[in-house]
């Protein structure tokens, strides 16, 4: 494969260098184009429902599928014995992961001594998309599904690309969906919105997707919530010289086979790790099988020669990837400052493929720097909060002539008088 890694290389001293860091400054901004294309699909789904969904899996996935057939029904096939062990071994963990973090309902006095708190309760319906991309992404299915089901959520609805192959679909079985609709892309995501007569709309949007996937979630927004924006897989590893430069390489690699869209960054302060590392993807590309992606991959990525670690975790600061590798002296407490990660994987042996497959947290994280903003998925996400206040006689007495004055600033003598009635 003709692909100069060196070439991807950006140090301190060369003049483009300020431009490189400038444009690794990203914030969550969809491009103007993917804005208008998936407008028209979202606008052609709310008015023509099964029909439009109908010819948009015809345009883009070249399947010509009925709306009656949409839903998949046929039965699951068991896969062998260690593909079934893995997958149970993986929903063991993310599982235990989610339940130990469900919320709980609480309640306290207040000043005055009414009683104030909280209450739970998981979402009716959601939907979940999970990308087809090249490959079954068995493991998409477990770290969204498996979490709704572990919140307790009644209706679990897939979207899915056509074909849902055998292994997919029974995957998708295990971790708890309820319905799975072989339909995909931003299509997919204004039908669980909006409601098609096939498909019955959703209380909120989680997965994964492309551009088009995660623009189409971005605006049906206030129809539904949604999760997060997580689109195309990106990792960015921050080293010093207590790294090993071939694990490196390889997480790189990895992250790199999800191919065209993947954004892959390595930042060190160390001349003799950067060429280290250099040397190993050199040497570890021609023995990996997905060359294609992993050559169009590697030609948007960057190795970049910092001044210092303390400039080279700020470069990762402000690119805000989705996944972090943070392989340095003293990772664990330079980890707990970093603010603008979607996970952080700590040391040298923490592959990203860990996250990605069994560790237990979600993998389906915020990218394209959104984790400036948004955290990954976790499964307080799959339900509604309600605050719950209740008021005693007494304790209204108590608070009435502070609701009188707070209204009273406002000119809303009527929410003064809803307090002072109780009193009077």
């Amino acid at each position: 494969m003709s692909l100069n890694i060196s070439e991807r290389i950006v140090r301190y001293t060369d003049k483009n260098y300020a431009a490189t860091l400038a444009a690794l400054n990203r914030a969550a901004q969809p491009e103007e184009s993917v804005v208008e294309a998936v407008r028209a699909i979202v606008n052609e789904v709310r008015a023509n429902g099964d029909k439009a969904l109908e010819a948009f899996t015809a345009k883009f996935d070249k399947k010509n599928i009925k709306a009656k057939d949409f839903l998949v029904t046929r039965k699951s096939i068991i896969p062998e014995a260690k593909a079934k062990g893995a997958l149970n071994h993986s929903l063991a963990n993310v599982t235990a992961f989610a339940k130990a973090n469900l919320p709980k309902a609480w309640n306290r006095k207040n000043r005055e001594g009414a009683t104030v708190g909280e209450i739970y309760h998981p979402f009716q319906r959601v939907g979940v998309n999970v990308p087809g991309f090249s490959a079954p992404l068995v493991s998409t299915a477990i770290m969204t599904v498996a979490i709704a089901k572990a919140a307790g959520v009644p209706e679990i609805v897939v979207a899915t690309p056509p074909p849902v192959n055998d292994l997919m679909l029974y995957t998708l079985r295990l971790a708890g969906a309820t319905e799975i609709y072989q339909v995909g892309g931003a299509h997919a995501m204004a039908a669980l919105a909006y409601g098609t007569k096939t498909i019955k709309r959703v209380n909120k949007i989680f997965g994964p997707g492309n551009k088009y996937v995660v623009e189409a979630k971005r605006q049906v927004l206030g129809a539904v919530a949604i999760d997060q924006l997580p689109g195309p897989s990106e990792i960015a590893v921050v080293a010093d010289d207590s790294a090993r430069p071939d694990f490196i390489a390889s997480d790189l690699l990895a992250q790199a086979e999800h191919g065209p869209g993947s954004q892959i960054l390595f930042v060190t302060a160390s001349k003799k790790l950067l060429a280290a590392v250099v040397a190993a993807l050199e040497a570890q590309l021609p023995q990996l099988e997905r060359q294609e992606y992993l050559a169009q991959t590697l030609k948007n990525s960057r190795l970049l020669l910092a001044r210092n670690l303390k400039e080279a975790v700020q470069i990762v600061e402000d690119f805000a990837p989705e996944h972090t590798s943070l392989v340095v002296k003293n990772g664990r407490a330079l980890a707990k400052t970093m603010r603008n990660s979607g996970a952080i994987f700590v040391g040298n042996y923490s592959p990203v493929a860990a996250g990605d497959y069994i560790a237990g947290p979600s993998h389906t994280l915020p990218t394209g720097g959104a984790a400036k903003s948004f955290p990954g998925l976790t499964v307080d996400q799959f339900y509604k909060r309600t605050s719950i206040v209740e008021y005693s006689k007494e304790s209204i007495r108590k608070a009435a002539p502070n609701i009188a004055i707070l209204a009273g600033l406002e000119k809303l003598d009527a929410h003064a008088k809803s307090a002072s009635i109780r009193v009077d």
